[in-house]
């Protein structure tokens, strides 16, 4: 059978062969491929992503809490929820300490379904990370990498409960290192990981992962009005405080008692002195009976140096007042007015929170 089409002014006759009878070089059609297997089709990247989640899925929870507050009504009940990842197959689960900061009950969903009731261990609010724990049979759990190799533009997965959606994969990459933020708490985060790999609320406290499957930070916040810009703990901060969190229950830092202020340094002070740096910190009060008070540091005291390091901000003294340095007596380099003393101060444990 066949079948003809013509052009408009009908002298060139174009023809469509409609009879599968017909064969030859010039009407054979080509044949359909059967459909291949989907794991054939997959490319390295999805490869990746798809072996990461795999490795670190089982072992990411999702985290409800409540936590009753007082209010001119009376006392009332509010609940959250988080994320969280199984850092030990006895039950510890590393999570933000805004999850479950002041939480009256914990609750842990388990990927299978199972549900348990958990125990704070210990929050450390200065870098947003907290340790609870559960009993549960047959824990799968996670390895942390080391954050320090990590590379600008490297891929990273995000595995978390945003909005309640259980077990969703984000994927992105490392799109800056070394960033600094401020906790609940106030203090500066040291060693935030930038990446573009979309987070939610319900993404905090879930790890952020690398390409072999390894955690290399936990998720932490995003910023609201911005799109791809979402921001996670290093794995490095986070195995230094929870190590401290399961000995001791909270992070010990010391303090010295005063209250201050970044500022520049006069040139003819920099130069004079021959320092490194060209701000200090201006003492702008003292606390009675304090370590300070007792060092003889005094309002209007410029702090330029702790135990032979350059201080150039009060970040740069908060990273050096950590625990090993309570009750051990240390250098405090000041200039007074246009002189540079030494004081001997011996920083004191830090009041709890």
């Amino acid at each position: 059978m066949k079948s003809f089409a013509f052009t408009r002014d009908g002298e060139h006759p174009a023809v469509l062969l409609l009879d599968e009878s017909l064969s030859g070089p010039e009407f054979d059609r080509p044949s359909i491929a059967p459909p291949r297997d989907d794991g054939v089709l997959l490319d390295e990247y999805s490869r990746t992503i798809v072996s990461a989640a795999d490795r670190v899925g089982p072992a990411v929870v999702n985290i409800d809490i409540k936590q009753r507050l007082d209010s001119r009504r009376g006392p009332r009940e509010v609940g959250g929820s988080g994320s969280g990842f199984v850092i030990a197959p006895d039950g510890f689960i590393l999570t933000n300490s805004h999850v479950v900061h002041d939480a009256n009950q914990i609750a842990v969903s388990l990927p299978d379904g199972g549900e348990y009731p958990a125990q704070l261990v210990g929050d450390d609010p200065d870098t947003d990370l907290a340790v609870i724990r559960i009993d549960a049979p047959h824990l799968a759990h996670v390895r942390l990498a080391d954050s320090e190799s990590l590379r600008v533009g490297q891929v990273v997965i995000a595995i978390g409960n945003p909005l309640g959606f259980q077990a969703s994969v984000t994927a992105g990459v490392i799109s800056a290192l070394g960033r600094s933020m401020h906790a609940q708490s106030g203090r500066l985060i040291d060693n935030i990981i930038q990446t573009d790999a979309a987070l939610n609320p319900g993404n905090s406290g879930g790890p952020l992962v690398n390409s072999a499957g390894e955690v290399i930070g936990v998720n932490t916040a995003m910023i609201r009005p911005a799109q791809g810009i979402c921001f996670a703990i290093a794995s490095n901060t986070a195995k230094f405080v929870a190590g401290w969190l399961i000995r001791d229950g909270k992070i010990r830092r010391s303090y010295i008692g005063v209250a201050g202020q970044n500022v520049p340094l006069h040139r003819r002070i920099v130069r004079l002195y021959n320092l490194p740096l060209e701000t200090g910190v201006l003492v702008v009060s003292v606390e009675k009976d304090s370590p300070a008070q007792r060092a003889g540091l005094r309002e209007g005291d410029l702090i330029i140096a702790f135990n032979e390091q350059p201080i150039g901000s009060i970040h740069e003294l908060h990273k050096m007042l950590m625990g090993e340095q309570i009750g051990v007596e240390a250098k405090l380099l000041i200039i007074r007015h246009t002189e540079k003393l030494v004081l001997a101060i011996t920083p004191a444990e830090s009041p709890s929170r």
